[in-house]
């Protein structure tokens, strides 16, 4: 077994259990190009302030380069015995360079690098996330603008309650991932502080250039403290909360796709490519994507509360506690790509059955607020015609009717206000295209929707 760096104070070696228990490679070896990245910065900055030789500062850049290029073309294995990503790395160099690999530790310790190497990582992430976001938002504007003319029931309770369109409610979803853009926007930007130079804890005797480090690897700010700067997690938490609340739009969207497309609704019909069947039940088609999207949601909110709980009793600064943000962070981007990237082509392959949803708009009397507006149009105040129409509900259930086949003479019972122009009023298609106010269902108004969409897509 290779020699620990910190070995010096030690006189025996780690249990063998113990070494495994406190390894982290197996994990974190995925953030190898930012841990590099970093390496270079750090090296250039280095030979730039004259704290290491310049030359070997370029000698050094060189071999983490060279380090770069084996790992990407596979000649180059992690060594699952190393205890880090780190460690693996500068144990590399120093085993090709010798004591010019040593220096690159100097002005720096393994509490910085690693906070530095995470943000670098989630940083990537974030932009990866946010294009797949984007891409799932266009599908949506794409299926809006095919049926802004789809008449279906608006639900409250999970009961019809109005007639909108189907362009109007999948664009609802449009803007919670509009939303969920700002809210990872937001975590870029409080991530994107630089931690490198804060070292165990409390700086260095270094004249290093931090600065110089920022401008390097694209920072927008230094932080300010050298123990707020290897102890913070909050842009993981922050991110672990942005993807629990992406997720929860995904479930919550994945949940009317399940009803949509069950033989009671019978909405949509998904493609084959998107669902599985039974082993016993020929006849079943299952939407088992948005199951697990639903599912996988509850997994998201246990890695924020994974990270919400390791941080909430630690004392400043670095603790290895610290050592659990990664996994968890680490599977929560996991999910919400895997999330994403499934999701996505199954909505853009879906097929939408108008006709069905049409007619469940024509039952269950969600133009009874029409007909009640239609009353205070003419002069009634809202409350009795609410009373009215309440009643003339009544009277369609026990008569077996509708209010667009009830008759007007049974109309004018309750009110000579009632006239032939009623069924016009009460249609489904006026129901849905008066509805002009903004952010309404009208094609107009939902045509508003998707510019604006479009336009924060493009922007």
């Amino acid at each position: 077994m290779a020699a620990k760096m910190w070995a010096g104070r030690f006189s025996k070696e780690v249990d063998e259990k113990v070494n495994d228990f406190n390894s982290s490679i197996s994990f974190d070896a995925r953030m190898y190009k930012n841990d590099i990245e970093g390496s270079v910065a750090h090296a250039t900055m280095l030979g730039e302030c004259g704290i290491i030789d310049l030359e070997e500062s370029k000698t050094i850049i060189k071999g983490l380069k060279e380090i770069l290029c084996d790992i990407d073309e596979g000649r180059l294995q992690f060594d699952p015995n190393a205890e880090d990503i780190h460690m693996f790395v500068e144990a590399e160099l120093t085993n090709r360079l010798g004591a010019t690999g040593k220096r690159l530790h100097t002005a720096r310790s393994r509490n910085d690098q690693v906070a530095l190497d995470i943000r670098l990582y989630l940083r990537n992430e974030i932009e990866e996330i946010k294009a797949l976001v984007k891409k799932l938002i266009g599908v949506i504007v794409t299926l809006a603008e095919k049926n802004l003319r789809t008449v279906m029931p608006g639900y409250t309770h999970l009961q019809r309650a109005q007639p909108i369109t189907f362009a109007h409610h999948v664009m609802a979803y449009a803007q919670m991932l509009l939303r969920d853009i700002g809210r990872l926007d937001d975590t870029y930007k409080r991530m994107n502080v630089l931690p490198l130079g804060s070292c165990a804890l409390a700086g260095t005797t270094y004249p290093i250039n931090r600065e110089r480090v920022k401008e390097l690897l694209g920072f927008d700010e230094v932080m300010l403290n050298s123990l707020d700067g290897v102890s913070d997690r909050d842009f993981c938490i922050e991110l672990a909360s942005a993807i629990s609340i992406l997720m929860m739009h995904l479930s919550r969207f994945s949940e009317e796709i399940v009803l949509w497309c069950s033989w009671e609704f019978k909405f949509i019909e998904l493609d084959d490519a998107y669902a599985t069947g039974s082993s016993i039940m020929p006849q079943k088609k299952n939407p088992d994507i948005t199951e697990l999207v639903r599912g996988k949601t509850g997994r998201v909110y246990g890695d924020l509360n994974t990270l919400l709980t390791m941080m909430k009793g630690l004392s400043l600064a670095y603790n290895k506690d610290m050592q659990e943000d990664k996994e968890a962070i680490f599977d929560a981007v996991d999910t919400v790509k895997l999330c994403l990237s499934t999701f996505i082509p199954m909505l853009e392959t879906m097929r939408v059955l108008p006709e069905n949803m049409r007619n469940a708009a024509a039952k269950g009397f969600i133009n009874a607020t029409d007909c009640a507006d239609y009353l205070v149009k003419k002069g009634l105040p809202f409350r009795d015609a609410y009373k009215i129409t309440g009643t003339l509900v009544a009277k369609c259930i026990e008569m077996g009717v509708t209010l667009e086949t009830l008759s007007l003479d049974e109309y004018k019972k309750l009110s000579e206000i009632f006239e032939e122009d009623v069924y016009d009023a009460i249609s489904l298609d006026t129901c849905v295209m008066q509805r002009k106010s903004q952010g309404g269902p009208a094609p107009e108004a939902v045509m508003e929707q998707i510019s604006y969409v479009k336009e924060k897509l493009n922007g």
